[in-house]
């Protein structure tokens, strides 16, 4: 149970908007889903200029676009299914209505879900048109941080996933009827849809493309690995912070112990690989950034 008391008069706060839905008519323009649609279109368009700058072939024949109508709508049944699989108790059981668990405008989606899933569509596509799938998956690991990065900002509109409560000058104001049970009468709390979003965009931006890519000309699958394992450290702290109700096991939440076993995935990956030759673009990287 949180007890802490939050001071009355906060020097400064992040705003929650007044609203995430707008109507045109009798259609719901829901900013959650444009978070998301912004996202994934982010994610393509730099996964495409990736992938034509390494020789690949760019547009929709044998490209990422190609790969892309696979991925996304797996990935985004994966996250679903993931959701409604952690949080079963808010879909099912007395007075709950099934029905909620497909209304995913509503929010409620899992990382992990996505990954497990999109990286399936995204096999299946390289397979039908002869594409490797880790070098494919290089191209488009950048992309898929920043696609994050935007998408995140989905949960600001929705006032959800935020962590415990707190003074510091950039906490984020809850609505009440959003607050947790218990915590009413406090306003202000961790914006961590926030600090995901900014480590999303700093291992895009500034370890994985800048950094580690360009250095060590990581190829063979390992750039998507690294965007793996440093995305799972970020995302254990983040996890710490969180409030929102989840599945414990051993005193830690259960995205805690899933993002402990992405890790060493990926840090197995790059382990196994670390003796393969590294990229062999035909056009160097960074004539293209």
């Amino acid at each position: 149970m949180l007890t802490m008391a939050i001071p009355a008069s906060v020097l400064a706060s992040i705003p929650s908007p007044t609203q995430g839905v707008w109507h045109l008519g009798p259609v719901p323009v829901r900013a959650y889903a444009l978070c998301l649609l912004a996202g994934i279109l982010l994610a393509v368009w730099i996964g495409n200029r990736r992938w034509a700058a390494r020789g690949g072939r760019p547009g929709t024949v044998g490209g990422v676009v190609d790969v892309a109508v696979w991925a996304v709508p797996f990935g985004i049944v994966g996250a679903r299914l993931y959701h409604v699989a952690t949080d079963w108790q808010r879909y099912f059981g007395p007075g709950r209505n099934p029905l909620d668990a497909v209304r995913i405008w509503d929010g409620g989606i899992g990382i992990w879900g996505a990954i497990a899933m999109g990286a399936l569509g995204a096999w299946i596509a390289c397979r039908r048109h002869g594409i490797a799938l880790p070098a494919m998956a290089d191209a488009l690991a950048p992309g898929i941080a920043l696609g994050q990065a935007v998408g995140r900002w989905g949960n600001w509109f929705n006032q959800e996933l935020y962590g415990r409560p707190t003074s510091l000058p950039w906490a984020l104001e809850i609505d009440r009827a959003h607050r947790p049970a218990g915590l009413a009468e406090v306003a202000t709390y961790h914006p961590t849809f926030l600090y995901e979003s900014l480590w999303n965009l700093a291992v895009a931006v500034a370890v994985v493309l800048v950094l580690a890519e360009r250095r060590f000309r990581l190829g063979g699958g390992r750039v998507f690995a690294l965007y793996v394992a440093l995305y799972t450290l970020g995302r254990a702290g983040i996890e710490a912070l969180r409030i929102d109700p989840a599945h414990h096991i051993l005193g830690l939440r259960w995205n805690d112990w899933v993002a402990a076993l992405v890790f060493l995935t990926a840090i197995g990956w790059l382990w196994a690989t670390r003796r393969r030759p590294g990229l062999t673009d035909t056009v160097p990287i960074g004539d293209h950034r």
